[in-house]
């Protein structure tokens, strides 16, 4: 069979109906991670969905304890066919946000899988469970066109925790090395760049979240006995957050932004058009002068207020706030300093008067960003052209966040994220939904991508090799 071959095979399993079966399946579990009460969903959808489907795929599954989260378990699958052979790692999440019942609209539920369209609506549909079913459904596809064996050696990690921040996961592949050793990762999760554009993305953006606070006193105090007598630390925090990103939403604090962005970088994004997707209008004068939409999102780092808060909102009080706090988020790319955020924020702070403010660091994660250059890189964008006729977009890194730094920074594995959801799916919100021409495309990409890594694995991998030591 060739590759072509293999990619018809999946496209008829596609249009056949069986995935939206088992995608139907899979929705209708009530695996909710932020809720104390699906416990015994979570551990089913690991027992009864995913270990049964990479067992029937040859795969030895093994449940492995999180400790720091025992009702989140991670489920690792694995088939090492030829220890010669190169290995995969792919990973999933099966752990959903909030199903949010009441707000969807008329006609949909979180928990039924209903079609309209182009579109399937359901919980997970895009974040993540829709994904993952399309890379089992490639490596089912690949291992059958080549007689039952995939060309190569295979790992698959799912864990159930990841919408509350995956919690254990870096202990876990800290912990389990030697277990989830590998040389390449691949994985599916976040979005394309839209709905049209197969999309390649090497890595995520940094984040870590901070709390402001001032207290001031102890309780509020009457605004006409004593206003322009007391500081009212409203007042004292906008200022503070206004010397810290201006007001054209400007990042002030010299110490946290990142290097310039390279020419190699700056190339890569300028074959992207933000105005193609799905969304609000996006605001030219707002963010980093001096740099494109693109490159603020892609290629520089965002300081955001995500809450502010001083005095009752929902029942003002003619009274001056004895205290205000706003928590805020620093998105940050590769190269920045944001181990020492909290040190830069109390710099900066104080140069401006406002040692009043307390910094509280909440969590962070790091930046990641494979290297463009890369054999890998062309040969995945190669494979997603040849697959689908279209030019697809290469992003250095996901404007939000992902787990990522697990595999590239904990197990030093190269990653490339291919994405089967895009921009407007609803993921996190009410009525999300896969866009079943973008899961098709997708089933027929990692397909020829499985099939071509059974092919020549080991050769692509010393490219990379070779690559990385010129680099060293």
């Amino acid at each position: 069979m060739t590759a072509e071959e293999a990619v018809t095979q999946a496209t008829a399993y596609f249009d056949s109906g069986k995935f939206r079966e088992v995608l139907a399946r899979r929705i209708a579990m009530r695996s909710e991670s932020q809720r104390d009460d699906r416990d015994d969903i979570i551990q089913r959808y690991l027992d009864e969905e995913i270990a049964p489907a990479m067992q029937a795929l040859g795969f030895t599954t093994q449940q492995l304890d999180n400790p720091q989260a025992p009702s989140r378990p991670f489920l690792l699958a694995t088939r090492i066919d030829d220890p010669q052979l190169p290995t995969v790692l792919c990973y999933g999440h099966g752990d959903v946000v909030f199903g949010d019942d009441e707000n969807w609209r008329s006609g949909l539920t979180p928990w039924e899988l209903v079609e309209e369209g182009d579109r399937w609506y359901g919980r997970g549909s895009a974040d993540n469970k829709g994904q993952h079913s399309v890379n089992i459904a490639a490596l089912e596809q690949v291992t059958a066109a080549r007689g039952g064996k995939p060309g190569f050696n295979c790992k698959f990690l799912f864990e159930m925790g990841e919408e509350i921040s995956s919690p254990g996961l870096m202990a876990l592949c800290q912990r389990h090395a030697d277990l989830l050793k590998a040389d390449i990762f691949i994985a599916s999760d976040g979005p394309r760049l839209n709905a049209v554009r197969p999309t390649l993305f090497l890595g995520s953006r940094g984040a870590v979240n901070f709390r402001l606070s001032i207290d001031a006193r102890d309780r509020d105090y009457h605004s006409g006995n004593w206003g322009g007598l007391l500081t009212n630390p409203g007042t004292q925090l906008a200022n503070a957050l206004a010397c810290l990103v201006n007001q054209h939403g400007q990042l002030q604090v010299a110490a946290l932004k990142p290097p310039a962005i390279s020419a190699a970088v700056k190339a890569i994004l300028s074959d992207i058009d933000l105005g193609e997707g799905d969304g609000p209008q996006i605001d030219p004068n707002w963010g980093e002068p001096g740099l494109t939409p693109v490159e603020r999102l892609y290629g520089w780092n965002t300081l955001e207020v995500l809450s502010l808060l001083a005095g009752n909102p929902a029942r003002p009080m003619n009274a001056i706030p004895g205290s205000a706090t706003a928590v805020c988020q620093l998105r940050f790319v590769v190269e920045t300093d944001w181990e020492n955020i909290a040190t830069h924020l109390r710099q900066h702070l104080d140069a401006h008067g406002f040692n009043q403010v307390t910094v509280e660091v909440l969590r962070g994660s790091p930046a990641t960003r494979l290297d463009p250059r890369d054999p890998l890189v062309g040969w995945a964008l190669d494979i997603m052209a040849e697959t689908t006729g279209k030019k697809p977009a290469l992003l250095p890194n996901l404007g939000g966040s992902l787990p990522n730094d697990v595999f590239a920074h904990a197990l030093g594995l190269p990653t490339l994220w291919i994405p089967h959801s895009y921009p407007a799916c609803g993921q996190h919100a009410v009525d999300e939904h896969m866009l079943k021409s973008v899961a098709r495309e997708g089933l027929q990409i990692m397909t020829r991508l499985f099939w071509d890594l059974g092919e020549q694995g080991s050769t692509l991998l010393a490219r990379h090799r070779a690559h990385c030591a010129q680099g060293e």
